[in-house]
């Protein structure tokens, strides 16, 4: 942005304002009239006269707007100088967004005094000696943690609610006062769509350049990439609490939630004293159902003696809780089988025609959601949400004014399995049992029920036996005119038909018959979709990849940086209505999908419509402080975006080692190579390792020679592999045993916090690019390519580099943490694209000497001996 000359004269504009301050006791009024007056227009001042402002107030409106068109930073030395001189800080050294970082990047006309004084609430809050010092043990001040809270204070500004302008009373208290009625009041305002006191709905001003903002280009969205350590969930939670209305957020992982509704939410509550009601809402799964507890307790066939045993654990349960949430009955593991008997899904579920309604623990909590100020949930559950909206049925989730996703960097994936369909021979086979189940219960001498069940069993059955393989993944042009599959869907339609007819003829005698018809028709809709595909496969679905299929990114000429930087795409590629089907192949089930190749235009046309704050963070969202990729990816305006720098300091905690002389990734040899590198490395750090690779059989091979090398030397470092206990489990034993070695793949590359000497040393075999005959990363590199871009720069490299940022982060949890992160891939220093690779990880230091590696444990007090 070209600069005013006048704008390089700052003290005497300040001298201006606070001469228009002593005329008139309350600039901060006039200066909320004029809102970035550049962009007013005379129609605006017309109104305003109107509103018979005294001779006066009249005259330094006019000599305001008359400042702003000749300072175009009129208004943000105007919002510092209203406020008291900070504290002195720590320079914040972290790349600042286009914006400048400042108070408010998007302001409504109303916003621009409340920005003021938002920016003396927020200093007082977050301040070394402010609110949340005062009140929560071990806060320490941070400069890019008030950087981000403004930022998301602005997003909801920009929204156009007309928050209680008394909602603080910094001044006489030592604590900021909610006022939860007003509050209330305020979001059902906002959910309704209302504005302001004139009716009119008030515009966003963009502060930087005075023009008008639309919440639609991206105003009220803000995307930031946070690094570990800045304090970003008070950053958010703060401003959402006392300014957000409605809030919902959502998480990746259940840990996470779990901290934000036990430790994180009411820390922060307590430390505003503001009376915010919190809410944990969970996808039906997590929940005991009446209805098909007693029907199983009736049943009394269950598969084994610990399923019966486990049964009537879950019967006493159910009379003592509240919640009905099977994660309060430890006894009884998460993954026992009796949970899918006495749970109900989405298909099963009978709804307001179920006899056990009023008690309904899933209904429940959701009520309490409803309620609530803050609701906490995860990912999974707010894209079941949108798409029980986008069918028309009654919305999971409470209207919101403020949603903020966490660990946002998992939503593409997320979104790109909720915004498809799926047809399961699971969903088959619990058609079966239910159907018979009912039958027997309300219609038993009408039909015969188990012959129909049975034969409905036997064609899901015949699906998985259609494939010989344990476990693949093929997109519908790979399985040609003769696979078996095909005969195999036939008998299902057959199948389904039969119990389609048999239910139609009994539905009205009974409310689950009734259900089980409708969910039987809805699965012959799937099947039909796919039938009718593999007739005739259309030009949609996946063609050809081989140019893609070869080794990622190492064959073949590589872009440029530069070239990579503008291959970048402002819209949506040209791929966004198109689909994919493709087959899923498990030990006991397969799954027939139909995957979006973009969920942009779905996501942004849910986004669409009543004006709220979409908070997206993550401490893994950019290329090397691009946010464009990710953007694209979800149907966002990367404008409001920024980039905020952990605190620590990388180059004296933490070093980066590729080692040398390694063979490419493609080589039989590799994983091999990798351990005879990692050897000594493991030796010198005494243990406290995370071994991550990038395929399950690289994790069986790296452990199998860990085993063998741990007993030959008589090490005594405790050795822990992915799926010998359940991932919490393993991480549990990790910390305790304190120089252990774990041995993981992509479960174990991000949502893991282990601080302090017990993890001091990561080995990354490869660089995380997705195999590339994966059947929806196929078709999306096809897209790219045939809409003129290139599958590499805009996809492959981007996605390599947040997931390669992701197991980086696992190194460096806290200020005292140190440690080695060990890259085993040449490429990250033979190809062009590795500079851009390892310059969007933190600042570590960097070498290829093994005994620079030796030299940092043993400065770190860390000793080679087990």
């Amino acid at each position: 942005m070209q600069h005013h000359a006048h704008d390089t004269d700052t003290a005497a504009l300040r001298g201006q304002i606070a001469r228009l301050r002593d005329e008139h006791h309350d600039l901060d009024c006039l200066i909320n009239r004029v809102a970035g007056v550049p962009g007013m227009s005379d129609l605006e001042l017309q109104r305003l006269k109107k509103r018979k402002l005294k001779v006066k107030d009249t005259m330094t409106l006019l000599q305001c707007r008359a400042l702003a068109r000749r300072h175009t930073d009129f208004a943000g030395i105007a919002a510092l100088i209203s406020t008291p001189e900070p504290s002195p800080r720590e320079p914040d050294t972290s790349p600042a967004s286009a914006d400048g970082g400042a108070c408010a990047p998007a302001l409504t006309p109303d916003g621009l005094v409340l920005a003021s004084r938002r920016c003396v609430e927020l200093d007082a809050i977050f301040a070394a000696d402010g609110v949340l010092a005062r009140n929560i043990d071990g806060y320490r001040a941070r400069e890019s943690q008030l950087r981000m809270a403004q930022a998301v204070t602005a997003a909801i500004d920009a929204t156009g609610r007309m928050p209680d302008a008394g909602a603080l009373a910094l001044a006489h208290a030592e604590r900021p006062l909610r006022r939860l009625a007003a509050r209330r009041d305020d979001r059902r305002a906002s959910a309704n769509g209302a504005s302001g006191a004139s009716g009119a709905a008030p515009q966003a001003v963009d502060v930087s350049s005075g023009s008008v903002a639309d919440p639609s280009a991206g105003d009220n969205t803000l995307i930031v990439e946070a690094g570990t350590g800045t304090g970003k969930t008070f950053a958010y939670l703060v401003p959402a609490m006392l300014w957000g209305g409605k809030v919902i957020v959502s998480t990746g992982t259940k840990h996470l939630q779990d901290q934000l509704f036990q430790r994180d939410i009411p820390t922060v509550r307590d430390a505003l004293a503001v009376p915010i009601s919190i809410s944990m809402l969970k996808g039906r799964a997590n929940y005991l159902c009446h209805y098909y507890l007693a029907r199983t307790a009736d049943n009394g066939r269950l598969p084994s003696r610990q399923d019966a045993a486990h049964l009537q654990e879950i019967v006493r349960f159910a009379k003592v809780t509240r919640s009905g949430d099977k994660a309060e009955l430890a006894s009884v593991p998460e993954n026992a089988l009796v949970w899918s008997l006495v749970t109900s899904t989405r298909d099963n579920c009978l709804s307001q025609e179920c006899p056990h309604y009023k008690d309904c623990f899933v209904m429940r909590a959701r009520r309490d959601a409803q309620q609530a100020d803050v609701v906490i949930v995860n990912h999974h559950l707010f894209f079941a949400d949108i798409m029980l909206r986008d069918t028309g049925m009654a919305e999971l989730l409470p209207s919101a004014n403020t949603i903020i996703f966490d660990e946002a960097h998992q939503l593409p994936e997320t979104a790109t399995l909720f915004f498809g369909e799926t047809l399961s021979t699971a969903q088959l086979l619990e058609l079966a049992r239910d159907s018979v189940a009912e039958g027997l219960i309300n219609a038993r001498d009408a039909v015969e029920w188990t012959r129909l069940g049975a034969a409905l069993e036997r064609a899901a059955r015949d699906v998985r036996l259609a494939f010989k393989q344990d476990s693949v993944r093929m997109s519908l042009s790979q399985l040609g005119d003769e696979h078996p599959l095909l005969g195999a869907l036939d008998g299902v339609r057959t199948s389904l038909d039969e119990l389609i007819a048999a239910l139609a003829q009994q539905a009205e005698r009974a409310e689950p018959l009734a259900n089980c018809l409708r969910r039987a028709r809805e699965l012959k809709r799937l099947l039909g979709g796919w039938c009718a595909a593999l007739d005739g496969v259309p030009a949609d679905t996946v063609q050809s990849a081989a140019a893609h299929r070869e080794a990622p990114p190492g064959g073949a000429r590589q872009p440029s940086d530069a070239v990579v930087a503008s291959a970048q795409p402002d819209e949506p590629p040209g791929f966004s209505d198109e689909k994919v089907r493709w087959v899923e192949v498990f030990s006991h089930t397969v799954q027939l999908h139909q995957t979006p190749l973009s969920v942009a235009p779905i996501f942004s046309k849910q986004r669409a419509g009543t004006p709220r704050a979409w908070i997206f963070t993550s401490a893994t969202l950019s290329v090397r402080g691009d946010f464009n990729h990710y953007a694209t990816q979800m149907g966002l305006n990367a404008r409001r975006s920024m980039t905020l720098s952990s605190p620590f300091d990388y180059s004296s905690q933490a070093l980066l080692y590729v080692p040398r002389n390694l063979p490419q990734p493609s080589s039989p040899y590799f994983t091999d190579a990798v351990f005879d590198a990692a050897l000594p490395a493991i030796e010198a750090s005494a243990g406290g390792v995370f071994v991550l690779c990038t395929t399950l059989r690289a994790v069986d091979r790296m452990a199998a020679r860990l085993r063998d090398a741990i007993d030959a030397r008589g090490w005594s470092y405790p050795l822990l592999v992915q799926g010998d206990a359940s991932r919490t489990e393993l991480l549990d034993r990790f910390r305790q045993y304190g120089n252990a070695i774990l041995v993981g793949s992509q479960s174990f590359w991000e949502g893991v916090d282990v601080r302090g000497d017990a993890l001091s040393l990561v080995v990354i075999d490869k660089l995380p690019f997705a195999p590339p005959d994966d059947p929806v990363l196929a078709a999306r590199l096809d897209a790219l390519t045939r809409n003129g871009l290139s599958p590499f720069a805009v996809h492959q490299l981007p996605q390599a580099v947040i997931a390669l940022k992701q197991g980086a982060g696992r190194l460096i949890r806290a200020e005292t943490d140190c440690g080695v992160l060990m890259i085993c891939d040449p490429r990250l220093v033979d190809k062009p694209y590795g500079r851009r690779i390892w310059q969007s990880l933190p600042p570590f230091r960097r070498t290829r000497e093994l005994d620079a590696v030796r030299a940092f444990f043993a400065e770190s007090g860390r000793f080679s001996h087990p």
